[in-house]
């Protein structure tokens, strides 16, 4: 995606302005990474009933961060091409309007319903955002400062994790849900403010062609796996035609893209790359790196505040230990990679993770918080220690004439490796907790519950909760009985789910250790700095 010119020219003076620009692009991708980290202490907020909440059950949630990322991912390569074509500043601006524009319909949703699908324009904005800005970094830079200028840009990275949560929190005691999207509105503003009056405009001499065809088909598939993998948490069902139908027909739709994207002279995504081992191993590696950080985070957030009973603020607190590690320890880790090798590095961080995962067991309703967050720490530090080995295979396996095709790939895949993490482990979540609460809500004495209510309830540890207060209310005090069992029910489930990661984890670790050689050497030549930070940041 980066500037040919940029690459070539490499005596270029910079654009004079060049560091102010930097800055408006920094907050490009700020407002972009802090939308989901501040996401994760609103769950259980918009779980609760009306006027508080949207009254979401735990399905829907998922879809809340799924319609994001799906469609986000599906888009990434559309609006690169169409940024290269039309100019890299008109769709930057334009994908900063309308990020600004769905981040006000999201704070605004009055159904779950309205918010997945604001939360959808929410991606769809979000990919016009990414693909431009390191491009428009190589033409403003000259190339002995893009290093430094990259390394500040993705540095954001790391400040919107650590605040993501802290500034998601206070907002949550304070005001309403929604009011965790409207900080989008002013980082918005400002940077289109810098962009219209700073910012020159780029294009690409030669843009590849779009590929409708394989959108449409990527997407529609992803979308249907999807849905059948959390309809069967929804159901607890896997037995249903609507679940295997879904699942098999999203299958079929992948494949039918497979082939499509074999035989098209201009693919969105170029699948032939995945033939080359060495880059599919490091490109799974990220997947299922963001795979367990996703759902993990998903369900951590039911934990402290469900379980624990802390306010958004605290919760959002006990997340900074995961985002500390991240930000320093990644510095630190291509010390590692050049001492004992990007496949030594990566294996090792893959199975730190699946350590800390399998260590949350230690984790229960009463144990020290000190645990949780030690175990956080451990696990922020081995992903630091995953992803940067694995950014340097994938840019090392391929030439430099597609570098940036290869970190367009990289970032896709670890947006679809989070939103399988939510779907998967979000439905184990659910399944294993139903499996305990059905048969406890249905021996409730005269709870009148139909049976479609007392699946709906035992669904998830905020849909029990409600209940036992709608019917302690109307006089069943009986009903207080669950409150504890919901917990209970919860721990095991989360620890049923973590382990579950695990395993994914170890077996990503042998792919790794079967698939990536002991030193990498570069493909054809050295590798564009702009692309290699592509598939770092975001």
């Amino acid at each position: 995606m980066s500037d040919a010119r940029a690459v070539e020219h490499q005596e270029h003076t910079g654009h004079p302005r060049r560091w102010i620009i930097l800055t408006g692009l920094v907050f490009s991708l700020l407002v972009v990474v802090l939308d989901n980290t501040v996401l994760n202490v609103a769950l259980k907020t918009m779980s609760e009933p009306k006027p508080k909440g949207l009254g979401a059950s735990q399905s829907d949630l998922e879809w809340a961060i799924n319609s994001y990322t799906l469609i986000f991912a599906g888009l990434l390569f559309t609006w690169g091409l169409l940024a290269d074509r039309l100019g890299r500043k008109r769709i930057l601006m334009l994908g900063m309007v309308l990020f600004g524009l769905s981040s006000l319909l999201t704070a605004y949703a009055q159904s779950p319903t309205e918010l997945i699908a604001a939360r959808a324009a929410m991606g769809f904005s979000g990919a016009a955002i990414m693909p431009s800005t390191l491009a428009i970094i190589a033409n403003v830079f000259p190339r002995h400062e893009q290093p430094k200028a990259i390394g500040i840009w993705s540095g954001s990275v790391g400040l919107a994790i650590a605040i993501g949560p802290i500034v998601g929190g206070a907002l949550l005691n304070s005001f309403w849900w929604g009011s965790v999207f409207l900080i989008n509105v002013p980082i918005t503003v400002i940077a289109f403010i810098v962009m219209l009056i700073l910012l020159p405009e780029s294009k690409n001499p030669n843009p590849g062609r779009l590929d409708p065809i394989g959108v449409l088909l990527e997407m529609a598939g992803l979308v249907i796996f999807v849905y059948g993998i959390i309809h069967a948490g929804d159901t607890g069902d896997w037995g249903a035609v609507s679940v295997w139908g879904s699942i098999g027909g999203g299958l079929l739709l992948l494949v039918g893209f497979v082939l499509w994207e074999l035989h098209t002279s201009h693919p969105a995504l170029d699948v032939r790359l995945f033939a080359n081992r060495m880059f599919s191993a490091a490109v799974i590696s990220v997947a299922l790196t963001f795979f367990a950080m996703m759902g993990g985070m998903f369900f951590f957030s039911f934990y402290l505040q469900s379980v624990r009973g802390y306010t958004p603020l605290k919760s959002g607190v006990f997340m900074l230990p995961f985002a500390a590690a991240m930000v320093i320890f990644s510095p630190l880790s291509s010390n590692m990679v050049k001492r004992f090798g990007p496949r030594a590095v990566a294996v090792s961080g893959l199975l730190a993770i699946a350590i800390a995962m399998a260590c949350y067991q230690f984790v229960t309703q009463s144990s020290a918080m000190w645990i949780y967050l030690l175990i956080a720490f451990f696990q922020g530090a081995a992903m630091a220690n995953v992803m940067p080995p694995a950014t340097t295979t994938v840019m090392a396996a391929l030439p430099r004439q597609i570098a940036g095709v290869g970190s367009s790939v990289n970032n896709t895949v670890r947006q679809l490796g989070g939103a399988l993490g939510v779907a998967v482990l979000g439905t184990i979540l659910t399944t294993a907790y139903r499996s305990r609460m059905q048969p406890l809500v249905n021996a409730i004495p005269n709870s009148h519950l139909t049976a479609a209510q007392s699946h709906y309830v035992s669904g998830s540890i905020e849909a029990t909760q409600q209940a036992v207060g709608v019917a302690v209310s109307q006089g069943n005090t009986r009903a207080a009985g669950l409150l504890q069992p919901a917990n209970e029910s919860f721990v095991h489930a989360m620890h049923v789910t973590t382990l579950t990661g695990a395993v994914i984890m170890v077996f990503a670790a042998i792919v790794v250790a079967l698939w990536l050689p002991k030193k990498v050497t570069q493909a054809a030549g050295p590798v564009d700095a702009a692309a290699q930070a592509e598939s770092v940041a975001a």
